[in-house]
């Protein structure tokens, strides 16, 4: 039976896009992938991560992977939740897929995990698949690991991209204390919001009220 697995990377930083990926394997080549000891990728330090991502690509019987923009999370976030938001992009890189899936396993962001699969559905081109969605899926599923350093390694790329251009800004997330000051250094010295974070965060909620904030926006 053919499989597919579905993680994400990026969910909750202010800085950088969200990636979502699909791994697509036939189950009886499950194995290799304990064999690498492929698992989530928040547990694989990151030289091996990047080796396994390598690995992964050649190995895997199909992949899929969608990045999305600050940009259009913010513009999605007008009328979506944000677990709607990655159902929705979730769905879309499953229809890029040109496998016939038997089941899907899916980490599940919603606190109901049975609700995530319902939403990941309503915008599938085949709504009849076998969805499994589970908290953890990608500690307890090798092909959820799979998408998980997939999803992670391209958002870290995107990532290092930034920093090349930006410097250090921290881990990107709001709670990091360096991405707090590298927020609060770039507001000081520019009153638009970049293209790189996430207006829709309330992160950023005393800077849109600056005057001129949005003078020159480019997010929309």
């Amino acid at each position: 039976m053919i499989i597919a697995g579905v993680d994400e990377a990026g969910r909750g930083p202010v800085i950088g896009p969200m990636v979502l990926a699909v791994a697509v394997l036939d189950d009886e080549d499950e194995q290799k992938l304990l064999e690498m000891e492929i698992r989530d990728s928040k547990l694989i330090a990151p030289k091996k991560r990047k080796k396994l991502h390598d690995w992964l690509i050649a190995e895997l019987f199909e992949s899929a992977i969608i990045s999305v923009s600050p940009s259009e999370l913010d513009l999605l976030m007008q009328e979506h939740s944000l677990n709607e938001i990655e159902a929705m992009k979730i769905a879309e890189a499953i229809n890029a897929i040109d496998s016939r899936f038997g089941r899907i396993y899916v980490d599940s962001p919603d606190t109901e995990a049975p609700r995530f699969a319902r939403r990941i559905r309503k915008y599938l081109d085949n709504p009849k698949v076998d969805i499994v969605s589970e908290h953890k899926a990608d500690v307890n599923y090798p092909i959820v690991g799979a998408a998980s350093i997939l999803a992670k390694v391209t958002r870290d790329s995107t990532i290092e991209v930034l920093r090349e251009e930006l410097g250090d800004f921290g881990s990107g997330y709001p709670s990091d204390p360096k991405t707090k000051a590298f927020i609060e250094d770039y507001f000081s010295k520019n009153e638009s919001i970049p293209h790189f974070m996430r207006s829709a965060w309330k992160t950023l909620d005393k800077y849109k009220k600056k005057p001129h904030a949005f003078g020159q926006q480019t997010l929309f």
